[in-house]
């Protein structure tokens, strides 16, 4: 497996263009007109405003939105001392998400040295470039005085992640943790495991929210800062206790609160035992915490415990912190990143794990409840209101303390910009996957005498989200993985044509016969088609060997449909099925339905597929607003292909007044908010921003998505087979790796909803 991953990873950082970022116009370019503007002889222009203004960089450049994230690779992740050139993919990866999580542009720069000077002086020469400065990955002490010169030098925001990052994200857990203990901060023991930049910072931000400095105990890889200590650096000398205890070992004796920083297996059981009573253990090394996660629930039944893992609860996770901290700052002009700020966001993120978890966080996450408690102690990192909170709050601190140069007046139009800025999430795929992984499902892949089909199963393996099962002949699939270095270990292998499943094949024939025998097929007929994989595939779904299937890579759409249609068939009351993309875009994703079944829809298939689309919708956490779409407005034409639309959008209404649908309408009327409703004020939809298209034949949204996809970067997901009654998904003939494995997820959210 980590053959296979190491694979993986490799292949995604280097197909397609190498890295993970790029820089996009954000200005038409098209014309001669437009390149004379952005470039010789307009852009003289704002350069000469900014001579005049040096403030108004902010309103002619983009620095208001741009961070530099700025290492010199001495202290890369769990790797070391690698190298700047080396630690390049990890700065990309903090650009990501500062990208998607805040909308946060990012410049990352490698600075190969390891002088404190030449540091210094190569990010004070470049400042003027950037709106905010996050500092990455550069060894304790220096990284200390890195920060602390820098900060007074410089008149942007500017922070260490390492350092604060972890010390925000686990402090919110350290007050919601003494909450739930019923503990006062002012009179807890604290025992730290690890005494470097991210451990001291940690100790000084709970120190600032009340933990008594006298309470707390700091460990290093040689035992407790104690005063007969001679061997300490001037970092660390601000930790030394007038104590005789000599290691950790000693000083967890009684202790309320563990917090790792260090290395695995650094608390042993018999540690954790002699805590005090209800202890707080918050183990963060990385990747593997000082103790285990079963050791530890194994030992006490009364603690709270956290990680910095995703499979864990209570994952103490930077990225909860520092898109938001940024985005706050920058929406201020703030002149630095002080400790107000950071206290604000400490303070935002233990009052939103405290609010009610909306369904869409829950849903991501495959839980059915959620609430405050002793798994629940900080926000989870896909909730969508974390930009709302924590932003705003560290805004408002920057105001309040007087580092901010473009004050906020009106904090609700700030929210609703915060949130347009970021659509409704665009992170729909990355909730299908954690919600899969949380209770993966037997899927049986049809096609898997394809390469991509392969690596998809054993990545969706690999990933945790689901149960492969491949269908094929074992020792041509096992040399097709070979040929391409895929790891199959662990997956089963079916041969539906050979000897060994004639018994199987039979009881699934006379299933189909059962059901289709009145429809033309003979019980001969049946035991053919059990050769056909896609037709043994449907059936091990129907009988529950499998709980979904992907299938289609080599198949014709149709011809992969049918077996689904004839042997599953379709949900009680439904008479259609449909197909539906997801398309994700920069205003956040949009559903396409009809895309890939019914060329030309009745009245009464528009209903039905605009149900069947309303439901799925549901499944991924939002709440549709429906736009039925035609080339007329509300009845402006009354041809037949627009009528249907009419008479559909009126059945709804009468027979389903819950969905939020109108229409017939144009796309620029369903899309734009302001058009509909200056000319269609009676529209049931009234400001609603519409999120689903339904569209009037197979030609227009075939159509539609393609061309959107094509021209408009967007990523299509799909199509999602939508009606029957278990889950059956058929891909577009040679569809990539990835999109296999994005539809694996689904068909495995799909399951769990059939369940």
């Amino acid at each position: 497996m980590d053959n296979l991953l190491k694979k993986n990873a490799l292949e995604y950082h280097a197909s397609g263009k190498p890295g993970k970022i790029e820089v996009v116009p954000t200005k038409p370019y098209s014309t001669q007109r437009d390149l004379s503007l952005a470039y010789s002889p307009g852009v003289a222009y704002p350069c000469l405003e900014i001579e005049k203004n040096p403030e108004d960089i902010y309103k002619y450049t983009n620095k208001g939105n741009l961070v530099a994230v700025i290492s010199n690779g001495t202290a890369v992740l769990g790797l070391g001392d690698i190298g700047a050139g080396a630690g390049k993919p990890v700065m990309e990866g903090k650009g990501l998400l500062f990208k998607i999580f805040a909308d946060v542009d990012v410049f990352d720069i490698e600075v190969s040295t390891k002088d404190i000077e030449e540091f210094i002086q190569t990010v004070k020469n470049i400042a003027i470039t950037f709106g905010g400065i996050n500092l990455e990955d550069i060894k304790a002490p220096e990284c200390f005085e890195i920060e602390d010169r820098l900060k007074k030098e410089l008149d942007i925001p500017l922070m260490h992640d390492d350092q604060h990052g972890t010390a925000i994200i686990s402090a919110a857990g350290l007050l919601s943790a003494l909450e739930l203990t019923g503990r006062d901060i002012s009179k807890v023991k604290l025992v730290v495991s690890g005494a470097g930049a991210s451990a001291s910072s940690c100790t000084r931000l709970y120190m600032s929210l009340g933990v008594k400095p006298e309470n707390v105990i700091m460990c290093d890889s040689k035992g407790v800062l104690n005063k007969h200590r001679t061997d300490l650096n001037k970092a660390k000398m601000e930790f030394v206790r007038d104590t005789d205890l000599k290691n950790l070992s000693e000083a967890l004796v009684g202790a309320d609160i563990f917090l790792g920083l260090s290395a695995k297996g650094a608390m042993s059981k018999e540690m954790l035992a002699s805590m005090a009573p209800n202890p707080i253990v918050f183990a963060m090394a990385n990747p593997d915490p000082e103790i285990a996660y079963d050791d530890a629930m194994a030992t006490r039944s009364d603690l709270i415990f956290a990680t910095g893992r995703s499979d864990y609860p209570n994952q103490i996770n930077n990225v909860l912190g520092f898109p938001y901290i940024f985005r706050g700052a920058l929406d201020v002009s703030a002149k630095a990143i002080n400790e107000e700020m950071k206290k604000a966001a400490v303070y935002a993120l233990y009052e939103l794990v405290k609010q009610p978890v909306p369904d869409v966080v829950k849903k991501a996450y495959n839980k059915t409840e959620m609430s405050f408690g002793i798994e629940y102690i900080v926000p989870k990192p896909l909730d969508p209101r974390l930009i709302e909170y924590v932003s705003t709050a560290v805004a408002k601190a920057a105001i309040d303390s007087g580092v901010a140069t473009r004050p906020i007046t009106d904090w609700d139009e700030y929210k609703a910009k915060l949130r347009l800025r970021m659509g409704t999430d665009n992170g729909i795929m990355r909730a299908a996957y954690i919600k899969a992984k949380h209770d993966p499902r037997k899927v049986v892949f049809t096609d898997a005498n394809h390469s991509n089909v392969l690596q998809a199963a054993a990545r969706a393996k690999q990933d945790g989200i689901a149960i492969p099962i491949l269908l094929g002949e074992k020792e041509a699939l096992n040399q097709i993985a070979s040929a391409n270095k895929i790891d199959l270990t662990g997956i089963e292998i079916i041969d539906n044509t050979c000897l060994s499943f004639e018994a199987k094949r039979k009881e699934f024939a006379q299933i189909l016969f059962n059901k289709r025998q009145r429809r033309g097929v003979t019980i001969r007929q049946a035991e053919r088609l059990m050769f056909d994989r896609d037709y043994f595939g449907v059936a091990m779904v129907e009988t529950g060997m499998a709980e979904a299937m992907i299938s289609g890579v080599n198949t014709k759409y149709p011809d992969a449909i049918r077996p689904a249609i004839q042997i599953i068939g379709k949900r009680e009351g439904i008479n259609k099925i449909a197909g539906m993309y997801i398309m994700n875009t920069k205003k956040g994703p949009f559903f396409f339905a009809d895309t890939t079944v019914n060329a030309h829809p009745t009245t009464d298939d528009l209903v039905d597929i605009t149900r069947l689309t309303v439901d799925e919708v549901r499944t991924f956490g939002f709440e549709p607003v429906v736009a039925m779409l035609s080339y007329s407005n509300f009845g402006s034409s009354e041809l037949e292909g627009v009528a249907k639309v009419s008479n559909a959008v009126a059945r709804l209404h009468k027979d389903y007044p819950q969905i939020m649908v109108d229409g017939e309408m144009q796309a620029n009327f369903a899309l734009n908010v302001d058009l509909r409703m200056e000319r269609y004020p009676f529209s049931k939809l009234g400001n609603r921003q519409v999120n689903t298209l339904i569209f009037p034949s197979l030609n227009s949204g075939n159509i539609a998505y393609k061309t959107l996809q094509e021209v408009g970067s967007t990523e299509a997901i799909g199509p999602i087979l939508m009606g029957l009654k278990k889950p059956v998904h058929v891909l577009q003939l040679s569809s990539s790796v990835r999109e296999i494995v994005d539809m694996t997820a689904i068909a495995v959210v799909d399951a769990q909803k059939v369940k």
